[in-house]
């Protein structure tokens, strides 16, 4: 009879796992793990919670099959958020493979339209698959779960309604927990740092800077970098793209502020990981 108790709990325990879910990306610990995905000329970056998966970003069209199998790879069943921190196609393109593969929760985006097909496509499958949408400005904050938050310093209503710079208008977020904190910039220019440094001051201190525009000359200008006197920079960006990212002047001034600088096409997809303290590791792929 005892041998019996003991296997009948052994099967009700592989009856258990069976019946978890198969999103096994969330951390079971107290840790966050950030990737800025090697997602070639775009943007794309997976966010891992104990509670949740987020996704900022889903590369460009071009790449959807390599984004197709990094979603795959991970076994990511189920993002809990996207944001998509404006509608330039290396940073929308991907969503198509995104909806196609996964079950989207929520949805966040500036609010900002275009007419691309790539782009009207986007939110046709948000209406489809009936996805709660939401629209982002300054001073918002979203909820990652488990302690995690997510403020919003960019783009403002009157960005949105006055000025049609899709780069300038990106969503510009800092991701906090605990004692680390990471900001999240699109593609966002020189005028929206100065606003946001006008604005926000050195609430945008971050350990970890995301390279807005791919390390481009027209974003990190000096005033920001001062500001947010992150330690790490990472930049996502294709090896030999049409755009001659990273500018060079881009790369002084980072190297002036002491930043070690990480870019995706020399060291791949690039790990965060964080138990809320400032002591936070980063891995390169290659």
């Amino acid at each position: 009879m005892k041998k019996f108790f003991i296997l009948m709990l052994m099967i009700f325990a592989l009856i258990c796992s069976g019946c978890s879910s198969s999103n096994n990306n969330t951390n079971s610990n107290d840790t966050v793990k950030i990737e800025v995905l090697d997602i070639g000329q775009g943007d794309a970056s997976l966010i891992y919670t104990k509670d949740e998966v987020i996704m900022i970003d889903t590369g460009d069209v071009d790449e959807r099959d390599r984004l197709e199998k990094l979603l795959k790879e991970r076994n990511i069943s189920t993002i809990d958020k996207l944001i998509i921190t404006h509608p330039h196609a290396d940073h929308i393109g991907g969503a198509y493979v995104v909806f196609k593969n996964v079950n989207v929760k929520e949805v966040y985006d500036n609010g900002d339209a275009t007419t691309s097909k790539t782009y009207q496509t986007y939110l046709k499958n948000i209406k489809q698959k009936n996805i709660a949408y939401h629209q982002l400005k300054a001073g918002d904050t979203v909820d990652f779960g488990d302690g995690v938050s997510f403020k919003v310093f960019s783009p403002t209503e009157k960005m949105i309604k006055n000025d049609d710079d899709l780069n300038n208008n990106s969503i510009v977020g800092q991701l906090r927990y605990k004692d680390f904190t990471m900001l999240f910039t699109g593609d966002s220019e020189r005028d929206a740092e100065q606003n946001m440094v006008k604005s926000y001051g050195n609430e945008l201190q971050s350990d970890v800077l995301k390279s807005p525009h791919h390390g481009s000359r027209t974003s990190s200008s000096d005033d920001y970098l001062k500001t947010v006197k992150a330690k790490d920079v990472i930049i996502s960006l294709a090896a030999d793209n049409e755009y001659g990212h990273p500018h060079k002047q881009t790369l002084d001034r980072y190297k002036k502020y002491n930043m070690n600088v990480y870019r995706t096409d020399q060291d791949g997809t690039i790990t965060i990981t964080t138990d809320g303290s400032d002591d936070y590791t980063i891995s390169k792929e290659k």
